[in-house]
């Protein structure tokens, strides 16, 4: 009697996971970044296939690309995307939201170095939602030529990551720096744990470094101390971070090697390369994971 208990809670148990209701979105564009928004999506954080389809042309920023998507679903259910407009040229960057994201809001260029004329780019922007302070946070890259002590790289490649908040894509607070580790820094994302520690994952994009490291914080909004020894190999950019279960994987662009790559970690202090147990679709670039419902990849793939 007791084992046939246990047979039907053990059948249970697995019923119940497989039925569960989480799912993943990947954004993502295809080189040379001039169609729009695509996307993966998976079931388990793990194998990605990709949507093969355009969800979003971009429309607005000197080149009108759309490069390093990046996307959060607030607390409404309302999706929140930005995204890198041109290489050079331009003070700010794209933004549009969706509902479903089938149908976008006319999209809006955000002029957040309006202020700094002289900045070089404004790169791979990142969207974070502070649900302690209820606010998205928007942190990217820039060069400001002259700005900060010149190491290895040309003063047009200084990067600095720097920082808008915002609580309706509306109004915006002043642009403020947000990390200067004393080299050139991009692609920076901020990864929270628990009240009060959060982790920011980060490029260094020194040569001959051009690998992933990360740094530690009690606020989203920094301060960020003890930049850690890279857990990549050199020519890595664009991380991605997602929780699955108890522990966090990392994606990121090998692109020396045409590949993407991920590690594991449950700490941010160990890394375990796990690439040969994800799938990532050939052609996929820059972009964030977001966690959803799997109805809202069944709609996707509806329609």
């Amino acid at each position: 009697m007791h084992r046939k208990i246990l047979i039907i809670n053990c059948s249970l148990l697995i019923l119940l996971a497989s039925c569960s209701s989480k799912a993943y979105l990947f954004t993502s564009f295809h080189e040379p970044a001039d169609a729009g928004l695509r996307m993966l999506y998976s079931y388990d954080g793990k194998n990605w296939t990709d949507l093969d389809t355009v969800l979003l042309q971009p429309k607005v920023g000197n080149q009108k690309v759309m490069r390093d998507p990046s996307m959060v679903q607030g607390p409404d259910g309302t999706f929140h995307l930005v995204w890198t407009s041109s290489w050079r040229g331009d003070l700010g960057f794209g933004y549009a939201s969706s509902k479903d994201l089938l149908h976008w809001s006319e999209q809006q260029f955000i002029p957040v170095m309006k202020n700094e004329p002289t900045t070089v780019n404004v790169w791979a922007p990142e969207l974070f939602y502070d649900d302690e302070a209820k606010q998205y946070i928007i942190i990217w890259a820039s060069c400001i030529p002259g700005r900060f002590e010149r190491g290895i790289e040309e003063d047009s490649n200084n990067h600095r990551m720097y920082v808008t908040t915002t609580t309706d894509f509306k109004t915006f607070s002043d642009t403020k720096l947000f990390l200067d580790p004393k080299f050139s820094v991009i692609d920076a994302v901020i990864v929270k744990r628990k009240k009060d520690d959060y982790v920011l994952v980060l490029k260094d994009n020194t040569r001959p470094e051009r690998n992933i490291k990360v740094a530690f914080g009690t606020s989203p909004l920094g301060t960020w101390t003890n930049i850690s020894k890279p857990f990549s190999g050199n020519f890595t950019e664009g991380p991605s971070v997602v929780k699955l279960k108890d522990e966090w994987l990392i994606y990121f662009d090998s692109y020396q090697k045409k590949i993407y790559e991920a590690v594991a970690t449950k700490d941010f202090v160990t890394f375990e390369n796990v690439t040969t147990n994800v799938k990532v679709p050939e052609g996929h670039k820059h972009g964030t994971i977001v966690p959803v419902k799997k109805k809202v990849i069944r709609k996707l793939i509806k329609k």
